[in-house]
């Protein structure tokens, strides 16, 4: 992996100084001690969207898990190309997906209408976090509720009991990046770290294939 500076080196020349200097500066924005994971979400316009505010947040990786659901087709104009950009991983069971996200050093909190569930509000999401959303009509599984490290809800103030999948997690994702932001998680740094550089080199390896193959 190389080591890519904040000026286009001469050697990408695939790529404008413009659009290297934005790629630049959202690979280092990344929060790679931020995720979100979508739980057997069977509507393409539910994920695309979930998946629309996760790039724009700048989650580092969104997981989805598919165990009774197929995986869907994701919606380009709701996604607005976010899966271009997204680190996205899918796993077949939730557990791997945990296992996956510990090692990372997140906790995890999964949505989900219970007694003891915390406001997202009331939390330190500028810590390391990922945030779980499950099935539309049947919300997170059991397991997933049981093996996370808390249960998380908005609260509410009408008659409905939830918010749509979609708009649950640009709330919740909206708040962490307010955290973040107080706490100057989104400054651009003077080097990439190691998952930014990672990231920046996918995507410009990408840059490269589209340019030698005439894709626009």
């Amino acid at each position: 992996m190389e080591s890519y500076p904040s000026e286009r080196p001469q050697a990408l020349w695939y790529v404008s100084e413009a659009r290297y200097q934005r790629m630049w500066q959202v690979a280092a924005r990344r929060q790679h001690d931020l995720a979100l994971v979508a739980e057997n979400v069977h509507d393409p316009h539910n994920i695309s969207a979930v998946l629309r505010s996760c790039e724009a947040v700048g989650v580092g990786a969104a997981h989805l898990v598919y165990t009774h659901e197929r995986f869907p087709p994701l919606n380009k104009t709701t996604a607005s190309s976010a899966n271009l950009w997204l680190n996205i991983r899918r796993h077949s069971e939730i557990r791997a997906c945990y296992a996956a996200l510990r090692a990372q050093g997140l906790r995890i909190y999964a949505t989900a209408l219970a007694p003891q569930a915390c406001s997202p509000f009331a939390l330190d999401l500028a810590a390391p976090a990922a945030i779980v959303l499950g099935n539309e009509q049947r919300g997170v599984s059991e397991e997933a509720l049981a093996l996370a490290d808390e249960a998380l809800y908005i609260p509410m103030q009408g008659m409905v009991q939830s918010f749509n999948i979609s708009v649950a997690a640009a709330i919740i994702l909206a708040e962490a990046m307010r955290q973040r932001l107080a706490a100057g998680r989104y400054e651009l740094p003077a080097a990439l770290d190691a998952e930014q550089a990672r990231t920046l080199e996918l995507w410009l390896r990408r840059e490269e294939f589209r340019r030698r193959r005439g894709i626009a």
